[in-house]
């Protein structure tokens, strides 16, 4: 066990959410507070805490203003380098060669079932010899920019594998085992806005199966046609037959990932927050979603902070007053993707229910951010603000690995997707001595 150790800046509250995290297990070797806090991916290293709060942060720079703006391809990575974990953690490659996987989830059986968006595919890694998968195989095709997927019902024997194109959910028939879609698709929705600046559509199912969410991000950054964004910005409550039931929560800029806490029950969901405001403007964020709640795009962001930039008119019930401040600051433009809450047996205790998510990496931002996994310590499901750069990748400017989809896996270890360097991770305890 680590000594514990802080780095506390911002007075007795923040000295009170290390005492949590330390009663509950966790191995606090540094606190970042404050200003200090914002940090770029060249300079983050596994086991560190953060905590960003809304005090902490800046004032937007002017509307033309904005950080670095770098499309294209991320930089491979340097000769032999690997991700980095904290100290009793190891990370090996897991699959290689794969196109483009994104979202990853894990069958009853142990299958992993991996997302590759540009082939249009769900892959299917089953087994674990010599960290490795014994067998690859593909289980369906044909899919438009896809994302999502989940099975139902919850427990055992799911019979349907659920997937989320960009315009459309669509379920395949299933029996515990299969390597192959015994089936075509049937389409149970096929009205969702399709692509726009965000293309990505999430599901999951609620803890009693009786409601499917599904997540729609905005149009584009700070909107002023209302047109384009019916049902976009929003997690979409429909039963799990694809009736569309209500907006479930709005003023969500772009929610990607989303979990359902096994401990509250409560729908959680990872969101990249709007750009050009500056370096360190508007954080990332993960949070749990309250029923009808309003996140604040495109009028307010974090809170009450107001962007003068939305020029949309404004419904009379989304009012300032009614912005909720969302669970887990983040880097800003690091690009929060896929969570998965750990509920393996290999991490030791302290690990039991919290959340991973996968910081794909920043392209607003003059130093870029992001390229992380990182861990949200939960207390009886709940968070204190506070998160840990986890897995990252070091050598060069820390940018080389991008990942997307997070899964913990029948053995215990974190499974993790990666699409510039086309693979999946996998993160256990190091045996080494």
């Amino acid at each position: 066990m680590r000594k514990f150790q802080y780095t506390l800046a911002g007075g007795a509250a923040l000295l009170a959410s290390a005492w949590a995290l330390q009663g509950n297990g966790a191995r606090i070797v540094a606190l970042i507070t404050g200003t200090n806090a914002f940090v770029s991916a060249k300079d983050l290293k596994p086991g560190e805490f953060r905590k960003i709060t809304v005090a902490d942060l800046p004032e937007p720079m002017p509307p033309t203003g904005r950080g670095g703006f770098g499309f294209g391809p991320p930089p491979k990575a340097p000769a032999g380098a690997m991700p980095a974990v904290p100290q009793g953690f190891k990370v090996e490659a897991f699959a290689t060669g794969l196109k483009a996987p994104r979202q990853i989830r894990r069958a009853p059986n142990g299958d992993l079932f991996v997302m590759e968006q540009n082939a249009g595919e769900i892959v299917i890694l089953r087994g674990n010899k010599d960290s490795k998968p014994e067998t690859t195989s593909v289980y369906a095709t044909g899919l438009t920019v896809d994302f999502g997927i989940n099975f139902y019902p919850e427990g055992p024997n799911p019979k349907w594998v659920y997937v989320g194109n960009t315009g459309s959910v669509v379920r395949f028939p299933y029996k515990n085992g299969d390597l192959k879609a015994s089936g075509p698709p049937e389409v149970l929705i096929s009205d969702l806005p399709p692509r726009g600046n965000h293309s990505t559509r999430d599901i999951v199912f609620s803890k009693d199966g009786t409601k499917m969410f599904v997540a729609v991000g905005s149009a584009d950054n700070v909107s002023d046609n209302q047109t384009v964004q019916v049902h976009r910005a929003n997690i979409l409550e429909y039963t799990p037959e694809g009736k569309f039931i209500k907006i479930y929560a709005s003023g969500i800029r772009n929610p990607v990932g989303l979990g359902i806490n096994p401990t509250t029950g409560e729908l959680w969901c990872s969101v990249n927050e709007r750009d050009m405001l500056g370096d360190n403007l508007v954080p990332d964020y993960i949070t749990s979603v309250k029923e009808d709640g309003f996140y604040g795009w495109p009028w307010f962001y974090i809170g009450q902070h107001v962007d003068n930039r939305a020029k949309m008119e404004r419904p009379a019930d989304k009012t300032e007053d009614k912005v909720i401040v969302p669970d887990v600051l983040l880097q800003p433009h690091n690009a929060s993707l896929g969570l998965t809450f750990y509920d393996g047996k290999m991490f030791p205790a302290e690990y039991r229910g919290d959340l991973f998510t996968a910081e794909h990496g920043s392209w607003n931002r003059t130093t870029p951010s992001g390229h992380e996994l990182v861990r949200v310590p939960l207390t009886k499901g709940k968070s204190t603000g506070v998160y840990e750069d986890f897995m990252t990748f070091p050598g060069g400017d820390g940018t080389w690995g991008r990942p997307v989809g997070v899964v913990t896996g029948t053995d215990g270890a974190l499974y993790v997707t990666d699409d510039a360097e086309n693979m999946v991770w996998r993160i256990s305890i190091s045996t080494s001595k």
